[in-house]
């Protein structure tokens, strides 16, 4: 079953370490069916409940994952395997779409910010015991959340919402615990989850954002916190309008309890306005990472929330990292402060090259699904088929097994890079991939 590698060790400990570091050296590979239970106790010569709290720890670690008696497999995307060792290789002349980046050409030159930066640390280097936060930063920060309508907090800095994410959810719960995820939702999130030891519950999504009535039913199963996206969601495009925010707000109303966490990364990329959920429980936080609009690499992003949450933060963070680079601050207010985008001229290009992809595949009479952002969610029949059947018409996409739980199947398109004349060539090769085979044969 494991095509060579044995799994060693007489403790659970040692047994998850084995399985663990196989992942990590790619002996054993994402999806890969790990021996059930009884059958590597036997072989090891140890009780099975030692191989089941293995197996357990290794669950709660989100390296593997178990379906009843279908047996455990490694994740899809373990928390122990090297991210790049994930992917595989595309065959020559293989358009990219499933990728999720924004367009580099969009994005603001870093010469002028970083130089500004590295200039000011050459007059007032910062030193141990400086403000985890640069001034200036904060006060960008809290100007851009107060004219959207975000309400008063403290501000931390993180590197990046998924790392903001994190802390906010390492503050407050603890494994065994059940979060309520959007679904279909960042996958990011998704695998972050498990290697939490947390509980995904998932909340069905339409356009307008995290459907009430899902919420309600993951609110009522237990669970203590729920995160939802603002804008430009990944992978639906979704955007939260102030109808739906009224709603859930007023049902997190009945739940003053629930920690509720609003990632805002699609800020100055998307023409939506804010609504914000956030600010009517006790436990609350808004992240706005600048990945999306001023660089991936930039790994800066803006916390806000109640006082003990964004304390807890803080304290956590200066145990580990200790803070995210002034440089890296600097450069981020420089870039605010410089306007360094134009966001409307930004979110108008993505969006007609969206909108262009969406109607080309409407034409064909393909429903899709794409409110905002750099992506487009297309449901399909048949995952594994649809992007088989793509890639040997020269197309890769993402497959939505890395971004669903209980949503039927789908695959993610990005659109941040697609020009007008690919968008028509992307839906003819999407629709054909949709067709039953003896009618495509026949085609």
């Amino acid at each position: 079953m494991l095509e060579g590698y044995r799994i060693e060790g007489r403790g659970a400990a040692e047994i998850a370490a084995s399985v663990e570091l196989a992942i990590g050296d790619g002996s054993l590979l994402p999806g890969q069916p790990l021996p059930p239970l009884r059958e590597l106790a036997a072989e090891l010569g140890v009780n099975a409940n030692t191989v089941a709290a293995a197996y357990r720890t290794l669950r709660d670690r989100g390296v593997i994952e178990t379906a009843g008696r279908r047996g455990s497999r490694v994740r899809a995307r373990p928390a122990s395997a090297p991210r790049e060792a994930l992917p595989f290789a595309l065959p020559p002349g293989v358009r990219n779409v499933s990728e999720g980046n924004p367009d580099p050409a969009l994005l603001p030159p870093l010469a002028d910010a970083l130089a500004a930066a590295a200039e000011h640390a050459r007059h007032a280097p910062t030193l141990y015991g400086a403000p985890a936060v640069d001034p200036e930063l904060g006060e960008l920060a809290r100007a851009r959340l107060d004219a959207d309508g975000v309400p008063e907090g403290p501000i931390a800095v993180t590197s990046g919402a998924l790392d903001s994410i994190e802390r906010v959810l390492s503050a407050w719960l603890r494994p065994g615990d059940a979060i309520a995820v959007e679904d279909p939702g960042w996958g990011a999130l998704l695998d972050l989850v498990p290697a939490l030891g947390l509980r995904a519950l998932p909340c069905e999504t339409d356009d307008e954002g995290p459907v009430p009535e899902a919420c309600e039913r993951a609110l009522r199963a237990g669970a203590r916190a729920l995160v939802v996206t603002a804008r430009a969601q990944n992978p639906s495009g979704a955007a939260v309008t102030p109808a739906r925010a009224a709603e859930l707000r007023a049902l997190l109303a009945r739940h003053p309890e629930v920690l509720v966490i609003e990632d805002d990364h699609g800020r100055d990329i998307v023409r939506q306005p804010l609504a914000p959920v956030v600010g009517g429980t006790e436990r609350w936080a808004f992240v706005h990472s600048l990945s999306k609009a001023y660089g991936p690499d930039l790994r800066v992003a803006v916390l806000t929330g109640d006082r003990t949450t964004v304390d807890r933060v803080r304290g956590r963070q200066r145990l580990g990292p200790g803070w995210v680079s002034r440089l890296l601050q600097r450069a981020a207010a420089h870039l605010w402060s410089t306007e360094a985008i134009d966001p409307a001229r930004v979110a108008a290009v993505y969006d007609a090259r969206r909108e262009a992809l969406i109607a080309a595949l409407a034409e064909r009479g393909v429903a899709a699904r794409g409110r905002g952002g750099l992506n487009v969610w297309v449901p399909v029949p048949d995952e594994t088929a649809a992007v088989a059947q793509l890639l040997r018409a020269g197309w890769a996409v993402a497959p939505g097994a890395r971004f669903r739980l209980a949503t039927p199947p789908g695959v993610r398109l990005t659109t941040a890079t697609l020009a007008s004349a690919e968008a028509e060539e992307l839906a003819a090769a999407v629709a054909d991939a949709l067709r039953p085979p003896t009618v495509r044969r026949l085609g």
